[in-house]
């Protein structure tokens, strides 16, 4: 039986470009999005293209709670051991901590924090008790630099930053890697609209490229942080 891993928000961008890594590898894939249609071409794409390889998926919408717990239920009722899991969704709206719409920070902390926090105390229990397992969370070079237009943005990926920390320094004695990703700008729907060239940002396929060379890692060995930004510097 083919390894598994879970990816959520799959249907573009970072996300996706690691779902097609994982799928040349013999992956088979759990993930989700808001959008149903997006998700079923997804699944006939990689289906078509990875033959062998069996992508299933679950619309949900991890700013919401309830779509959180279902999509965890979704998977466990699959019951398959979760090899690899990548907290990838998330959401950005700029703006400035002062004038920021009220809400802005309960918006980015649940679909940037809250979510991944959730799925991973969902599965993490599994991998502890297999002593095997590879988790990697989403974060951003906004972890670590504070931008100006980022508001809420910047605290949320500074906060899941620190749970990645965090949860690494857990997981040691269980043999259950976590690595911080950090990618500045990529060329993803994020920036659509900007008048920046193609090659002042990064590719997504670069970012999928080291989340797999840090998981082919021996299991002597775990890569803690990925923190990788345009050649040019930051945008």
């Amino acid at each position: 039986m083919n390894k598994l891993i879970v990816v959520t928000g799959g249907t573009k961008g970072i996300g996706k470009a690691i779902i097609k890594k994982f799928a040349s590898e013999s992956f088979d894939i759990i993930t989700c999005a808001r959008k149903e249609h997006e998700l079923s071409t997804l699944k006939v794409e990689i289906e078509g293209k990875y033959p062998g390889v069996i992508l299933d998926y679950l619309a949900s919408d991890l700013s919401s709670k309830s779509d959180t717990q279902r999509f965890l239920s979704f998977i466990k009722g699959t019951r398959r051991s979760v090899n690899v899991l990548v907290n990838n969704a998330g959401y950005f709206i700029p703006g400035q901590i002062h004038n920021e719409e009220e809400g802005t920070l309960e918006k980015m902390l649940n679909i940037n924090l809250i979510s991944a926090y959730d799925i991973t105390r969902g599965l993490v229990h599994q991998m502890k008790d297999r002593k095997e397992g590879h988790i990697f969370n989403m974060c951003s070079t906004a972890s670590i630099i504070p931008y100006v237009n980022g508001g809420s943005y910047c605290i949320s990926k500074f906060a899941i930053y620190g749970m990645t920390k965090v949860l690494r320094e857990e997981m040691k004695e269980f043999d259950v890697k976590v690595t911080a990703i950090l990618p500045g700008a990529t060329l993803t729907a994020s920036w659509e609209g900007s008048d920046l060239p193609e090659d002042r940002f990064m590719k997504s396929e670069d970012v999928a490229e080291a989340i797999w060379a840090a998981y082919s890692l021996s299991k002597n060995s775990v890569m803690e942080e990925i923190l990788i930004r345009p050649q040019l510097g930051d945008i």
